[in-house]
């Protein structure tokens, strides 16, 4: 029910928001008369914050439509080459001819983005920063009340599945980054894979701020999900999508209460950042409103998770920890990250990370104790939080070269 009352608001706040935005035009454009008047650029900047505190964000793209390689401007084709109900292998193609692409000699990177509110776009500073001296590839993660019943379930074992046919796909000298979420699940696919002696397995993976060992220094995020009995979730967050998408009827953690989530863990910084906004409109400051647009576009754009994912992801890793405890089977398969041998290991952190806490995602080192210490790499971003281990200053100036560098000492 609280799906469908969702529903209603948005469609009632839709005409008004609509309007907001075109008063916020009548009295900002300076063709319009109304832009003249006393307390014009108040009126037009409360009307625009209005409109964004109510509009409906859909998903952003992302825009990646050149790079610099060699000091020349080489452009960027993005285009589907695996698709799958619940995800997309995209490419950021170079627009080249095969021949200079291959003179190049640049390794092919597997970007696993996050399934867990946001779409895959959130990684695009992450995507911009490697296409210069990558061949990159990401996960386009499906918004699940998009995905038809008769698609049939979306399992926690089945995100690991969808991502081994990806690095199957772009194997065996592919390699492999996965951001917050997906370190849990990829750190299986690999484990699986060294252990059915797998030829396609990557050449190195890289793990930034995720949860792999959540017990170590846990953060808000991780005490909400052990503090609560697995059946309060099932029973509090879970809606049936309405019929007004293709998924009618599957059950899913919808986006809008995720979103209400990233909100609540920080209301005083948020409202901060809208009064600052709305300033900067009054002030006249284009470049810090424009910059502001463009990180609550991606930010409030969501997408609801398939349920039974969901649930077992706060069951399996957070609550039961099956993959440091070494308990985690999937398809009846035990995981065993001690099988990994060859792949190359290198764990992310930032030192402020409030989302994924100091430790866990180095914890993969001590669980991938076959990978010889020559392979294996740890980095502390110093003055760091979640966001910017892979976008912003930090991550284009010190951790993006890192990873480059890593990756050409394990091709």
């Amino acid at each position: 029910m609280l799906y469908q009352l969702h529903e209603m608001q948005r469609s009632f706040l839709n005409p008004l928001m609509q309007w907001a935005d075109a008063s916020a035009k009548l009295f900002s454009n300076p063709v319009s008369p109304f832009a003249h008047t006393p307390f014009s650029q108040r009126i037009a900047a409360g009307y625009e914050l209005m409109y964004r505190l109510g509009k409906d964000y859909e998903k952003p793209a992302f825009g990646l439509t050149s790079t610099i390689i060699n000091g020349k401007t080489v452009g960027i084709v993005e285009r589907p080459v695996v698709s799958k109900p619940f995800c997309k292998l995209l490419h950021f193609k170079k627009d080249m001819s095969d021949t200079d692409f291959a003179a190049l000699k640049q390794p092919t990177v597997l970007v696993v983005a996050p399934l867990s509110g946001h779409h895959a776009t959130l990684l695009r500073d992450t995507v911009r920063a490697l296409l210069p001296d990558q061949d990159v590839f990401i996960t386009d993660w499906v918004d699940a009340r998009m995905v038809p019943l008769s698609d049939g379930p979306f399992h926690l074992d089945d995100y690991i599945y969808y991502v081994q046919d990806f690095i199957r796909h772009l194997g065996p000298d592919v390699h492999v980054i996965s951001v917050c979420q997906p370190t849990v699940p990829v750190l299986a696919a690999i484990s699986l894979m060294a252990t059915n002696k797998d030829a396609k397995l990557p050449k190195s993976m890289v793990m930034m701020g995720g949860p792999i060992d959540p017990r170590k220094s846990p953060t808000a995020v991780n005490d909400l999900a052990v503090e609560k009995p697995y059946s309060w979730f099932e029973n509090t967050v879970i809606y049936a999508v309405p019929g007004n998408y293709p998924g009618f009827g599957r059950k899913v953690y919808p986006g809008f209460l995720q979103h209400a989530g990233f909100i609540a863990m920080n209301p005083g910084r948020h409202a901060q950042s809208h009064r600052e906004f709305y300033q900067h409109l009054v002030r006249g400051d284009d470049d810090s409103a424009e910059a502001h647009r463009k990180f609550y576009d991606e930010y409030n754009a969501v997408l609801d998770m398939p349920a039974e994912y969901y649930l077992e992801t706060i069951k399996t890793v957070f609550q039961e920890t099956r993959l440091p405890k070494g308990t985690w089977e999937v398809g009846g398969q035990l995981v065993r990250p001690q099988d990994i041998e060859s792949v190359a290991l290198f764990t992310i952190e930032g030192e402020l990370d409030d989302i994924s806490g100091a430790g866990q995602t180095h914890a993969a080192h001590d669980l991938c104790s076959g990978i010889p210490a020559e392979k294996q790499q740890q980095f502390t971003a110093p003055k760091c939080g979640h966001y910017g281990i892979f976008s912003g200053r930090r991550w284009r100036e010190i951790i993006c070269p890192m990873i480059g560098e890593f990756i050409r000492k394990n091709a």
